[in-house]
């Protein structure tokens, strides 16, 4: 497995994010201690992507800050941030002549001259992450004619390569299928870096974070340990849903079944015939 570097703590105070007079994040803080995998999870444009922007330096916040190890991340060059933070982002490179050989390789550029070229210890980096991520052989397939999960898996490769300690990864299994699904996320954890993980899948989420945060209109509503912040009356009031939450009987995380509305009317009204009845 591809070795990573020291994962750092990282801490957001009080960041809010207004766009053309919107505001999409509200005085969001919270801490994620080094080798901690964390959450960020609510529905969609509960602003999880434009928080996780802030982080890497795509987007400025309006007001707060975000700290790696103490230090501001707008303090740092775009080259000492790389190396100490990688980002899996939802946008795929555009529709250039890359293979994915070289989209992973992108992920050297960080401790390289310009126009330095791949030596053997890069190459080794790059081929290594390729296999973790069990997509060697489309090493010289062209990128743009992947499919949406084998693009998905380069882009995380891509990070790999990058081997820093702290990583934010933005709806990382989206378009993966099960088993890359589960395989992504349990390389993330294997690494021991610090990571922020958007996902909209609350069971992968109770499954392999240690914590989860939960955004709603751009503030943070809810944040601590899977069987602490599912509940079923957090899910009604966040995500608008009848859902039941159990144990898993073989792992005993929380474990989320969502309740369609025609079943829940279905059940609500058999339970008050049931009670007009007695």
């Amino acid at each position: 497995m591809t070795p990573v570097g020291e994962p750092a703590a990282l801490r957001v105070e009080g960041v809010s994010v207004v766009i053309a007079g919107r505001a999409l994040v509200r005085d969001v803080s919270l801490h994620v201690v080094p080798g901690e995998v964390v959450a960020l999870v609510g529905p969609n444009g509960a602003g999880k992507s434009t928080l996780l922007r802030t982080f890497y330096r795509a987007l400025r916040p309006t007001s707060g800050r975000v700290l790696l190890d103490g230090e501001d991340v707008w303090g740092m060059t775009g080259k000492w941030l790389a190396r100490r933070l990688a980002a899996v982002l939802q946008e795929a490179p555009g529709e250039f002549e890359l293979t994915v050989y070289d989209v992973v390789a992108m992920g050297r550029t960080p401790y390289k001259r310009m126009f330095q070229g791949d030596d053997t210890g890069d190459r080794h980096i790059i081929m290594s992450a390729l296999e973790d991520l069990d997509i060697a052989g489309l090493a010289r397939a062209p990128f743009d004619r992947l499919s949406g999960g084998e693009k998905q898996r380069a882009l995380i490769a891509r990070a790999l390569a990058q081997r820093t300690g702290t990583m934010v990864l933005d709806e990382p299994t989206n378009h993966l299928d099960l088993r890359h699904q589960l395989d992504t996320l349990q390389l993330v954890r294997r690494l021991g870096v610090t990571a922020v993980v958007a996902l909209h899948d609350l069971n992968l989420a109770a499954a392999f974070c240690d914590r989860i945060c939960v955004l709603d209109t751009g503030r943070l509503v809810a944040a601590g340990p899977p069987a602490q912040v599912l509940t079923a009356s957090l899910l009604a009031e966040v995500y608008r849903v009848d859902a039941e939450v159990d144990r898993h009987p073989r792992t005993g995380v929380p474990q989320i079944s969502v309740v369609p509305d025609s079943l829940a009317d279905t059940r609500r009204r058999s339970e008050e015939d049931g009670v007009t009845s007695a």
